[in-house]
């Protein structure tokens, strides 16, 4: 019998505890200090998301039916949900933003020089946010975007390594925030490239970025007035229909962005579209430049993905500082996953290891046999003639 450590014990080993206690030192000053601390508010939060807790009583029962196992994983208190709802409310939500940003620096050095296009040498980052529906008369706080009417919301703004898929910047506001105000809050990475949506088409914001000596990829808005200086040879077989070199035409916005800009028309055979990108980036083959923005897709991928099986679309309290907490604490759970499957050079999804995670957290056995000997079996794959328990 394995008299060791937890699995879920041996996963928040891989969170630098002096680093959580030196950001909590900083961000939580003036606070009376209580029995329930927050590390073990950071410990209640991310067992919730691990096993997909439902609600405050739901995490509160799963916490006593644990009983003495919760004590060596670091949770010495008894935690009730009115305890854990007032850590919620009122612990600032910075500290736990801290903490993911900590963990993403460790996970971007483990990620470090993985390549989607092999032939680009350099990062790629796509940026774009989602929206998290709220209801209003439970969020009074979260101002819907125009879009969605009166519905509240949040949004969660992220910039994505597209390389290694991982967030390096995340931002959470209201619904109602614009996504071009994001850019103002970056500091561009010389020689990146930025893959951006036409929703962040902000000439002045991009002059920016091209200052920065970084290249960005952004979709252009229809009938936008240009002056064509130069127009290049194309392979129509490729799906490329024109690559230009043109001048905004508009005195706004050549007062924005004075400098030459690269046009480029793709029809996608798959999609039977078409797409204009406008790039600062005149060395490139024009089919890399369309490549580049359709790995825009990723963000959306990373959306789906932790909407889909971290819990961020129900939450365990209703004001503003509950929510940003649990989001924060979602985002971490990640990258902490992110971090176990790089160290231990796992062959499986993110999704495979928070399944097993979700069902062995209390098991006492080594975390990278437990990750690495348990087998997976999809329902499509079970023997038709094997009865389900609810035949026997």
């Amino acid at each position: 019998m394995n008299i060791g450590a937890t699995v879920f014990s041996q996963l928040m080993d891989y969170v630098d505890l002096p680093e959580f206690r030196s950001i909590v030192r900083a961000r939580d000053t003036g606070r009376r200090k209580t029995r329930f601390t927050c590390w073990e508010q950071f410990l209640c939060m991310m067992l919730a998301q691990l096993t997909n807790r439902e609600s405050l009583r739901d995490i509160e029962a799963s916490l006593r039916a644990l009983g003495p196992r919760l004590y060596h994983a670091g949770l010495r208190s008894t935690v009730s949900r009115s305890t854990l709802a007032y850590a919620n409310e009122h612990r600032p939500w910075q500290i736990y933003q801290d903490v993911a940003y900590g963990l993403i620096a460790r996970a971007r050095v483990l990620y470090h020089g993985e390549r989607l296009l092999d032939e680009l040498d350099a990062a790629v980052y796509a940026l774009d946010a989602t929206i998290i529906d709220l209801c209003m008369s439970l969020f009074p706080w979260a101002r819907g975007h125009h879009y969605v009417g009166s519905t509240a919301g949040v949004k969660l703004h992220t910039l994505l390594d597209v390389n290694a898929d991982l967030p390096v910047f995340a931002r959470v506001s209201e619904a109602n925030v614009r996504e071009v105000r994001v850019l103002d809050e970056l500091v561009f990475e010389p020689g990146a490239y930025y893959v951006l949506d036409r929703g962040y088409l902000s000439f002045l914001r991009l002059r920016r970025i091209d200052l920065a000596g970084a290249f960005f990829v952004i979709r252009a808005r229809r009938g936008m007035n240009f002056r064509l200086i130069e127009s290049m040879a194309v392979n129509r077989i490729s799906g490329i229909r024109v690559d230009q070199k043109i001048r905004l035409a508009h005195a706004r916005t050549f007062q924005d962005y004075p400098d030459e800009l690269r046009r480029i028309r793709y029809f996608d055979p798959e999609h039977e579209r078409s797409y204009v990108y406008l790039t600062n980036n005149f060395l490139l083959e024009a089919l890399t430049v369309a490549e580049l923005y359709r790995s825009r897709w990723q963000v959306e991928l990373f959306f789906k993905w932790i909407k889909q099986h971290l819990h961020i679309k129900a939450f365990y309290g209703t004001t503003r500082n509950a929510v940003y907490t649990q989001i924060w604490i979602a985002l971490a759970a990640f990258v902490l996953v992110a971090i176990v499957k790089k160290e231990l050079h796992l062959d499986r999804s993110l999704y495979e290891i928070l399944r097993i995670l979700s069902t062995t957290l209390f098991v006492k056995e080594p975390i990278y046999q437990v990750l690495t000997l348990t087998h997976l079996q999809d329902e499509q794959t079970l023997d038709p003639n094997q009865l389900s328990l609810f035949h026997l």
